[in-house]
Order: C-alpha cells, then sequence, then structure tokens
C-alpha cells in the first residue's frame, strides 16, 4: 500500500493542506497511526468545572480532557468500517430526498435572488450550482447557493431532537468534494463517512439539552447544530488531524446562530444555505491554522450560549461505534410545509373523506360553522391569515383548511392563487386553534385532532398521532422515488434524473462522486461513459 501524495485543496483565498493518509480497497480513506502525542493537543482543565463539567476530569475517548477534544477524536477517527447497513441506507435515502428538494428548490424566488447575489464571486475554483449546466461558483458560494435551494420551500427532511440535518451538511461536502484536483478523486464512500459523520455531530449536540427536543422557540436549529455539523462533515473530507478538528468547531460556533423570528419569511433558507457555507470555510479556516477556543464544546459561553440547560457528555467509544442515525430515522415530508403541519394535513383529509361522502366530492361550505384544530403552541406556525407562500407553510390553519378543501397538500397547494382563493379564505374565517395541555410541541409526541362543527350540530373529527412520512412511519422506497422524480424532472433531464438515482442508491461503490455533480448540473450519462465506473 503505498501512501498517497500531496493533495492541495484550493478554495477562494485558502490554500487547504494535503490530506492525510492512504488510499485502501473500495476508496476508503485510511487515518495513518499518530506519531505520538503533542502536548498541545491535550488541553489544560479548569479543575473548578461547572457541575455539568465534573466529567472532564477523567480521560474522554482518546485521552481526550474535554467534551470538544473528545468530539475531535470521534470526528477525526471515525472510518468507513464504522459506516453500519442501515445508516448507510438511511442516509442514502436523506442524500436523494435533499438532492431533489433542492433542485425544484432552485425554481424559487428566494434562490434566484441570492444566485444573483453570489454571480459577483469568482474564482479558478468551481462547484456546480444544481439544475445549471453552464454556471457554476467558488465551493463556497456553490454550498450557499445550493443549502438555500435545498430549505426554500422548507421540502427538506426533519430529525428529533427538531433540527433540518442533510441540508446543511450535503450542499458543503459536495461543493468541497470538487474542489480536490480531478486526480486526486473523492470516492462515494468519502462522501458517504463525511456526510455522516455531519449528522451525527449534530444529533450529539441536540442531545446535550432538553429543552432542545421540543419544537424551537428562540433561534433555529440549523444554524447552530447544522453550522456544526457542516464543519464536522468538511474536517472529515479534508482529514484534518484532530487538533484541527477543534479549532474547525470553534470556528464554526462564532458563525452559528439565526433567530426564529425570520420563519415564514424568505430569509428563513438563509439560514441552511449559511450553515452549509460557514461550516465549509470554519474547516478550511482550521486547516489553515486559524485557531479558536479548544473547549467551545464544554463551555456554557461556547455553544452552551444557546441553550439554558446545557449538559455535555462524551460521545461513545470508537469500537462498534453507535450511530444516532440508527437509532433514530428522519421524517421526509410529502408536501413543503413545516414538519408540525403535516399531522393536520392527513387528520384533515380524513375528514374531508367523511363530509364529502354524499356532497358529490364537493366540501358542503355552507353548511360549516367552525374548524377546531387541537395542535400544541408553536407561535410562529399559527397564522390565521397567511398573505405569501412562506407563511402559508409555517400555518397550521392554511395547511388545515387547504386539505379540507382538495383532500391533500402538493407542491402546487401554496401557489399564490391557491393561497388567496376566496373559498379558502372562507374556510379560514372559520378556523380556531386550541392546545391541550397533553399535547407537547415535540415532533416525537405531538397529534392534531380536527372537528369540523356543522350548522345542525353535527361533528366530524379525526386524529392524527403518526402522518406518513414520519420516522415511525417512513415513507415507502417507491414513495421516496416518486418525491425526487417529481421534484427533479421540473428541473433535469430524465437521463439525469434517472443517473442520480442510481448513482445515491450506489454511492458505497462509486469510485469518484464528481459523477453525482455532473447529474445535478444536467449531464445525461451518455457523457459520463468514463467517471460512471463502480467498484
Amino acid at each position: 500500500m503505498s501512501e498517497m501524495p500531496d493533495l492541495k485543496v484550493r478554495i477562494p483565498g485558502l490554500s487547504c493542506p494535503s490530506r492525510e493518509g492512504s488510499r485502501v480497497a473500495l476508496g476508503v480513506w485510511k487515518q495513518q497511526k499518530p506519531m505520538g502525542r503533542l502536548r498541545d493537543d491535550v488541553d489544560d482543565v479548569d479543575l473548578r468545572a461547572r457541575p455539568h463539567e465534573e466529567g472532564h476530569l477523567q480521560l474522554l475517548q482518546g485521552g481526550e480532557k474535554t467534551i470538544t477534544g473528545n468530539f475531535a477524536s470521534v470526528i477525526h477517527g471515525l472510518n468507513a468500517n464504522h459506516l453500519t447497513d442501515q445508516v448507510i441506507q438511511r442516509s442514502k435515502r436523506m442524500i436523494l430526498d435533499t438532492l431533489g428538494v433542492g433542485l425544484l428548490g432552485t425554481s424559487t424566488e428566494v434562490c434566484h435572488k441570492v444566485t444573483q447575489y453570489s454571480k459577483i464571486y469568482s474564482s479558478d475554483i468551481s462547484s456546480t450550482i444544481w439544475g445549471h449546466l453552464d454556471f457554476r461558483l467558488p465551493p463556497l458560494y456553490a454550498a450557499f447557493v445550493n443549502g438555500v435551494a435545498v430549505h426554500s420551500m422548507d421540502f427538506d427532511d426533519t430529525w428529533h431532537p427538531a433540527t433540518h440535518p442533510s441540508g446543511a451538511v450535503l450542499p458543503a461536502v459536495i461543493a468541497l468534494s470538487e474542489a480536490f484536483p480531478q486526480k486526486k478523486k473523492i470516492s462515494g464512500l468519502d462522501l458517504l463517512l463525511a456526510f455522516n459523520v455531519g449528522i451525527e455531530v449534530q444529533g450529539r449536540l441536540l442531545r446535550f439539552s432538553s429543552e432542545a427536543r421540543n419544537i424551537p422557540k428562540r433561534f433555529h436549529p440549523p444554524t447552530v447544530v447544522g453550522t456544526m455539523g457542516s464543519a464536522a462533515a468538511c474536517a472529515k473530507l479534508l482529514a484534518l488531524d484532530q487538533l484541527k478538528c477543534k479549532n474547525a468547531l470553534a470556528i464554526a460556533a462564532s458563525y452559528a446562530g439565526a433567530p426564529l423570528a425570520n420563519a415564514a419569511t424568505q430569509t428563513k433558507p438563509l439560514h441552511v444555505g449559511n450553515a452549509a457555507k460557514h461550516g465549509l470555510e470554519a474547516a478550511c479556516l482550521a486547516s489553515q491554522g486559524l485557531q479558536g477556543n479548544k473547549q467551545i464544546l464544554d463551555m456554557e459561553s461556547g455553544i452552551g450560549a444557546f441553550y439554558t440547560d446545557y449538559n455535555p457528555q462524551a460521545l461513545p467509544t470508537l469500537q462498534s461505534y453507535p450511530w444516532l442515525l440508527d437509532q433514530q430515522d428522519v421524517a421526509i415530508k410529502r408536501f413543503p410545509a413545516h414538519l408540525g403541519t403535516h399531522w393536520v394535513a392527513d387528520a384533515a383529509s380524513s375528514v374531508r373523506r367523511k363530509l364529502v361522502e354524499s356532497s358529490d366530492n364537493l366540501l358542503p361550505l355552507d353548511k360549516i360553522e367552525k374548524v377546531i384544530l387541537k395542535v400544541p403552541e408553536v407561535k410562529y406556525v399559527n397564522r390565521h391569515s397567511p398573505t405569501s407562500e412562506h407563511e402559508a407553510r409555517h400555518s397550521f390553519q392554511f395547511v388545515a383548511c387547504s386539505a379540507l378543501l382538495d383532500g391533500s397538500m402538493s407542491v402546487q397547494s401554496f401557489a399564490s392563487e391557491n393561497v388567496h382563493r376566496p373559498a379558502l379564505r372562507e374556510l379560514l374565517c372559520k378556523t380556531q386553534l386550541e392546545h391541550p395541555p397533553d399535547n407537547t410541541p415535540s415532533f416525537e409526541s405531538l397529534y392534531c385532532e380536527v372537528s369540523v362543527i356543522l350548522r345542525d350540530g353535527n361533528t366530524i373529527s379525526d386524529r392524527c398521532d403518526t402522518f406518513y412520512g414520519h420516522w415511525r412511519k417512513p415513507l415507502k422506497k417507491e414513495d421516496l422515488e416518486k418525491k425526487f422524480q417529481s421534484n427533479a424532472s421540473s428541473v433535469l433531464p430524465a437521463e439525469a434524473t434517472e443517473g442520480i438515482i442510481e448513482t445515491v442508491y450506489n454511492l458505497e461503490k462509486v469510485e469518484d462522486c464528481s459523477v453525482l455533480s455532473t447529474f445535478l448540473s444536467g449531464q445525461s450519462a451518455r457523457a459520463l461513459s468514463e467517471k460512471l465506473r463502480f467498484l
């Protein structure tokens, strides 16, 4: 096994150092054994630790004394052999879904605006803008634009504790993979490992706070844990050493955070685009030797600043590492709106089926006195009269009334003509929310009950405890593929769409993951005879 020669990765304004390690079978990057510990690789610890830091007094993973060092050790040490079959399969579903919603999102107004803005940046190194055959951007801005596209319609996956995990990571690692010289190919397995490291870091950080288990109130989680996950994923792809992994996390933390007040506006998608971009930038700056606080995950003034009950814990040992994605799957949405509205849609659709049984399939609007929605109290999804598509995507009332009128929800439900139609406005005026005390604002436990009270005194009700697409009731493979094909076909030719499906399903066998970017740009399989090779 020969040592891999130096690999220079050039990001605009940066010159990243060589990947460490050597090639082994299946294109996996095997980490070299350290030549011995440097003293500055073990941080000094303040023995006057706060109560939640008592665990720091014992050595953690890799002999580290801090949570931050422990994370760096795990990020550095995880390799493709740690990936389980279920993690690979679940992450490939996430990747396929994220690429589809991102491709669809390229057609949105907010994506057009950030694309035009990003054109002011140029570099001799560039990465694919999804859905564009002849337009590329520097990797940082490709990650930004594609990240915005992923979240531009709120159609991307959602995890528990609450965040959108994939959109902050996938655009960053794909953009970064294109920055490597062609002779230093990044394999599909390299990409899968980096992606899963980014997902894992997000999940672990979210579990350091009990309040993070609920739907957020103050800040948008992807702007915090997504930025950290993107940094970890890019650090993994760059094969940064443990010290630089610590610095990548520290730098990323100073990019973290955005207020939830911008939910239901065109600014919210920027949260995910910025998380992808800033994580990539943090990893590249760390690769240059930029330093930050090496206890950023340990301190109340570090990542703990975002949570009132922050309680960091050490990660499990690398031996038989237990991935969170093995334990907790994601929710994949059937229509583009806040996840909480998906319970509402299923319950309202069931009520509609009962109402129209004897009404020629038309909702008897004139017979409806009142519509009551029993939902958890989530202020930013309580919008009685939304005036834009973004407000409609964050409105329990809008989704309930749309599902009552149409029987289901779709991408077209949020078109302007549907948002402003008179029948919907009439029904919105009859709709009110109730917040039962047992209906907690958690994607793990919330429910929705829809009741339509008729003028004759009768009440038609139904309740949804788990919608189709939730992690307890995941989309079937054929339905996931239908969603992807519907989304991608609005932007890409059929051959490119099918090429993405085949590539993602075989990602762990792909020698050169740049084939994915080639398909994402719209090229067909005929242009890929040399690249489309499986191991």
